[in-house]
């Protein structure tokens, strides 16, 4: 007998697609910067800084979405949180992945030595704020954390166990964050370090459900079309087991749940990602993150440079 006589057709997911929209990038923009002036009256250069800063690192993300044809590419700006680029694939290339992510720290950080170094030379104060903006924006980016870009790298380098070892991470950064904002009365490293907490949370529970699929052999790295019917009911089966929440809510609602259903097992599978980066990529990747996360601290700590001008201007 044939899968689809046993088990039913899973509910079709519409593709919506979404053009790049530079109208809609703009308007972002117009809002991130409306916002921040609104709040911070006096700070209008540390704004166009932050916008180039985030824009160059940003615009290295869409470049390479756009070259290796990334679907529905857009940028947008989010007022007092930054900056992302969206796109997708069905099916990822590990390669094509690593490059996409590093293009938006590591020419970052590069750029902010360069003017750092400049910033030495000429004794220029706007050069100086500019770089340290560079470095410590794209710096922070490539912390092994989710979502930023070096957990995003740190996931290419793990594979089974990566929901493990990013729970761990976040549960650390959470720590520490919480630890050094109360240590420096910052409220906002606070903030940040309990909405981490969050993150943590949600990395238990994925953590928990694909260890629940791997006990019982179901596949859930895959792309929702080429999920068969059977996977996509044992999957349903399992998440609504093991979501309390959801199996309540099944239980009380009179509507068709099929779409909301589909939604949950879509958000449950790990997109297949060729394995097609070799040993001397992975290695350049992870020379450029160690030479990227120390080339900053060596400027700034060595005798290379001289900023004593800066502090007698303070």
């Amino acid at each position: 007998m044939e899968e689809f006589d046993i088990y039913p057709q899973k509910p079709l997911i519409e593709k919506v697609k979404i053009e790049s929209n530079w109208g809609l990038t703009f308007f972002s923009l117009v809002l991130f910067v409306g916002t921040f002036l609104f709040l911070f009256k006096d700070q209008l250069r540390f704004v166009l800084f932050l916008i180039l800063v985030l824009f160059i690192h940003e615009m290295g993300h869409f470049i390479f979405m756009k070259i290796f044809n990334y679907e529905n590419v857009r940028m947008l700006f989010i007022p007092l949180m930054g900056a992302f680029v969206q796109g997708s694939k069905d099916k990822y290339s590990q390669k094509e992945s690593f490059l996409v992510i590093s293009a938006g720290p590591f020419p970052g950080i590069w750029i902010g030595s360069a003017i750092l170094i400049f910033a030495s030379i000429y004794q220029q104060e706007w050069m100086l704020e500019l770089s340290f903006l560079f470095l410590f924006l794209n710096v922070v980016n490539l912390l092994p954390i989710d979502p930023l870009d070096g957990g995003q790298l740190f996931k290419l380098f793990v594979n089974k166990k990566r929901d493990l070892f990013l729970m761990l991470f976040a549960l650390t950064s959470s720590l520490l964050m919480i630890i050094v904002g109360w240590m420096i009365d910052s409220y906002i490293i606070l903030a940040f370090g309990f909405l981490m907490g969050f993150k943590v949370r949600g990395f238990q529970r994925s953590f928990h459900l694909r260890k629940v699929l791997d006990a019982k052999q179901i596949r859930y790295e895959s792309t929702y079309n080429e999920l068969s019917n059977e996977e996509y009911a044992k999957i349903k089966e399992v998440l609504i087991e093991e979501t309390p929440a959801l199996k309540k809510f099944l239980s009380v609602s009179e509507e068709n749940n099929d779409d909301l259903l589909a939604s949950h097992v879509n958000s449950a599978l790990l997109a297949p990602v060729k394995k097609d980066a070799k040993f001397m990529l992975k290695a350049i990747i992870v020379f450029l993150w160690l030479l990227s996360l120390t080339l900053p601290v060596y400027l700034l700590t060595s005798d290379l440079l001289d900023f004593s001008w800066y502090f007698e201007k303070l």
